[in-house]
């Protein structure tokens, strides 16, 4: 049966609804908030606040995307899906090494060995001290998506090893999983590489792409199976709104059915609770009032919120039984 995995219990994707494909929730400290104390997104009780603005203008589900030891709480993220009443999926994986240090333990430990950490988190559990010490205390909340990063124009050795070990839990579980790419770039060759060791790349979501404003990019991406994550539509300034631009060439190319939206919005300044702006609203009113105003009718609009983030972040059948 196809189900997608929240941090309060298995739904059916029909029950997803509106859909943030790639947030930041929860920054719960880490070596992140350590380096850039605007990360600190700590506080649950302002982040609900957050929420029930988007809540209001009809969210329903988000997927957040801070993976182990990077100040990831999946006790945290509970909270906050109780609090506000969204089906919240939280992540698995790994971060930019830069994140973790030379010395930390994800450099030290084998493909296979970072491969049962993932499974472990998907199918018993997330650690409730996030993998960060010598002691492990499962949570009853289970991770639904497996975070990984890829470097400038690909994945690095380092981050070979993290997305096989990814790859190997996804045939394990068929658990979807979700990518960074730095500058949008290196696309292509994270597919290549998933595919290569077994990933069903329906289930493949790769993140910051409308970072980089070309249509033949796009359409041999989209060609892969992969699944497009847009997030750059409210920092485009002055400039013309490329996100806004490339959903109208997708639609032209009849690849909307390949595009899920998010606003990758890990920072405070981001959130209007914090001072900050355009706020977790901006994709149901403002950029959707863009989009509309572009020509993206309700349909492709649908398309992007409900239909095809329920299918990506779906479970596969696993391929290994």
């Amino acid at each position: 049966m196809t189900f997608v995995r929240t941090v309060l219990g298995d739904v059916d994707p029909s029950e997803l609804g509106i859909t943030y494909a790639h947030e930041h929730l929860v920054i719960d400290g880490g070596r992140p908030v350590q380096m850039v104390p605007d990360f600190d997104l700590g506080d649950v009780e302002a982040m609900a606040t957050e929420v029930s603005a988007a809540v209001a203008l009809g969210l329903r589900s988000v997927v957040d995307a801070m993976p182990c030891d990077a100040g990831r709480s999946a006790e945290k993220l509970a909270d906050l899906a109780r609090r506000t009443g969204i089906h919240v999926i939280a992540p698995t994986g790994l971060h930019h090494d830069r994140y973790y240090g030379p010395t930390h333990w994800s450099a030290r430990i084998s493909v296979e060995e970072l491969a049962e950490l993932f499974v472990l988190d998907v199918t018993e559990g997330i650690d409730s001290y996030d993998y960060a010490g010598p002691v492990v205390r499962r949570t009853p909340h289970r991770a639904g998506v497996i975070k990984v990063a890829g470097s400038d124009g690909g994945p690095s050795a380092r981050d070979r090893r993290v997305f096989e070990a990814a790859a190997e839990a996804h045939r394990q579980t068929g658990v979807p999983i979700l990518t960074h790419c730095e500058g949008g770039t290196g696309a292509l060759e994270q597919a290549r590489l998933l595919a290569d060791h077994g990933v069903d790349l329906a289930h493949v979501v790769v993140s910051h792409v409308d970072k980089i404003v070309d249509r033949a990019y796009h359409r041999e991406l989209l060609s892969t199976g992969v699944v497009a994550e847009y997030d750059q539509s409210f920092r485009w300034g002055d400039a013309p709104n490329g996100t806004l631009e490339l959903l109208g060439w997708m639609a032209e190319d009849g690849l909307a059915d390949r595009i899920v939206l998010g606003m990758d919005a890990a920072r405070r300044r981001y959130y209007r609770i914090h001072g900050g702006a355009p706020g977790l609203t901006w994709l149901l009113d403002g950029f959707t009032r863009a989009m509309t105003a572009a020509g993206i009718d309700s349909a492709t609009r649908h398309a992007l919120f409900v239909e095809n983030p329920a299918r990506a972040y779906a479970f596969a059948p696993p391929a290994d039984l």
